[in-house]
C-alpha cells in the first residue's frame, strides 16, 4: 500500500485558520459562519482554484476569475468561506485495494457530480442508475484506508433539519436497470464504508450509513436516467432525501424520483446520538472486507426557511399556493412530514411567511 497521504499546513477555508471567528453566527448564505476582517482580506485570486464549476459556486469565485479585491470580490470571498461542503483533505490513506487512477483525496472537495464522462469525452448526467465513474470525479478509499476531510465551519446536529438530518456523504453508488431503458430500478450496488465524525479531529463517533452509499447522486430533478445533455433544474446537493428510500428497491422511475423530492441524494446522516453538538471532522475508512469504495463529496444539509416549499430559499405567498395545490397529497409540501399535505402544513408556511 502508498503511504499516508497528508494535507499541507495551509488548509484554505479550514476554521483553524487565525482569522476565522464567531462559529456560533450563521453566514449570509445559511449554510456556515461569520468571518472575521483578516479572513476577508485574503486575495480573491486564492480562491479561484477552490471554486465549484456555475451552479455551486459564487460567479466571481470560479476558476480562471480575475477579480481583485473590490465589494464584489469580498462579499464572493464572505460567501465562500462558508460553503456547505468540505474544503480541507486532512489525512489520505488508500489502503489495499484501490484503484491507482483514483488516489487524488482533493476529488472530494466541493460539491458532488452532476455531469460524468468527461474522461472519455462522453459526459452525461449522474442519476441514480448512471453514477459518476471519473478519476478526477472520485477518490478511492481501499481495506485498512481512510479519507478524513474537515468543513471550514461546525456542522451542527439540528433537530430542524428536513428528516432531522444533519450531512450527506455522496459516493458512487447505483441500482440496476431490469428494464434497460431508465423507467425502473432493481437493486442497489453499493460497497460500503465506514462513516465517523469529529468536532476537532481527536474524539470521533461512527454514525449509522453507507459511506458509498445508501442513496445514490442525482443531478438533475428533470433529467432522465441516461440523458447526456445537462438538465435545466439542478438538484439541491444540501437537502436530504427521504431516509425511508434506504434499503428499498425494485419500483419505477417516478416513484424513485418521489423519495428524492428536490434532493439531489446521498447517505442521510443524523448526528443525533453521536454526543457532539457540531462536527467539523468526516473520516470515511474500509477497516474490513468487500472492495474499495468511491467517495465524491461530503455536504453539510442546509436548514429550509420556515415554509419554503418550492426551495427558493423564503417563504412567500407562493408557498402557500403550492401547499393549497397538493391537498391531501405528499412530497415536498408536506412541511411536518406526517405523510398528507394539509391545515399544519399551511400554518407552518404561513407562519414563516
Amino acid at each position: 500500500p502508498q503511504a499516508a497521504w497528508q494535507h499541507p499546513v495551509h488548509e484554505r477555508g479550514s476554521s483553524t485558520q487565525p482569522g476565522f471567528q464567531n462559529k456560533g453566527q450563521a453566514g449570509p448564505n445559511g449554510y456556515g459562519r461569520d468571518a472575521s476582517v483578516e479572513f476577508l482580506h485574503r486575495s480573491a485570486a486564492d480562491w479561484t482554484d477552490e471554486g465549484q464549476i456555475l451552479l455551486d459556486t459564487p460567479p466571481c469565485c470560479q476558476r480562471g476569475r480575475p477579480d481583485g479585491i473590490d465589494s464584489k470580490a469580498m462579499l464572493c470571498v464572505l460567501l465562500a468561506s462558508a460553503t456547505p461542503f468540505a474544503q480541507t483533505v486532512v489525512a489520505y490513506d488508500p489502503g489495499l485495494g484501490a484503484n491507482p487512477e483514483y488516489l487524488t483525496p482533493e476529488t472530494a472537495l466541493g460539491a458532488p457530480t452532476r455531469l460524468s464522462g468527461a474522461c472519455l469525452n462522453f459526459p452525461g448526467c449522474v442519476t441514480p442508475l448512471s453514477p459518476a465513474f471519473c478519476p478526477e470525479e472520485l477518490v478511492a478509499v481501499g481495506i485498512g484506508g481512510e479519507l478524513v476531510l474537515a468543513f471550514d465551519h461546525p456542522v451542527a446536529d439540528d433537530p430542524q433539519n428536513p428528516f432531522g438530518v444533519d450531512l450527506l456523504v455522496f459516493g458512487n453508488a447505483f441500482f440496476s436497470d431490469p428494464t434497460l431503458e431508465g423507467l425502473a430500478v432493481g437493486s442497489l450496488f453499493s460497497e460500503g464504508g465506514t462513516i465517523e465524525v469529529s468536532p476537532d479531529g481527536e474524539s470521533w463517533a461512527e454514525v449509522q450509513g453507507a459511506a458509498d452509499g445508501d442513496i445514490p447522486t442525482l443531478g438533475y430533478l428533470d433529467a432522465t436516467a441516461y440523458q447526456l445533455e445537462p438538465g435545466l433544474v439542478p438538484s439541491d446537493f444540501t437537502l436530504p432525501p427521504d431516509p425511508a428510500l434506504v434499503g428499498q428497491a425494485n419500483m419505477s422511475w417516478e416513484e424513485l424520483l418521489a423519495f428524492y423530492g428536490r434532493s439531489g441524494g446521498g447517505t442521510p446522516v443524523d448526528l443525533a446520538g453521536t454526543g457532539f453538538d457540531a462536527i467539523q471532522f468526516v473520516r470515511i475508512s474500509l477497516p474490513e472486507g468487500g472492495s474499495a469504495i468511491e467517495i465524491d463529496a461530503v455536504a453539510d444539509v442546509r436548514a429550509p426557511a420556515t415554509g419554503d416549499v418550492n426551495g427558493d430559499g423564503a417563504t412567500t405567498f407562493q408557498d402557500v399556493l403550492e401547499i393549497l395545490a397538493a391537498w391531501e397529497t405528499s412530497g415536498p409540501a408536506d412541511l411536518d412530514h406526517d405523510g398528507e399535505v394539509g391545515f399544519s402544513d399551511l400554518l407552518i408556511a404561513l407562519a414563516g411567511s
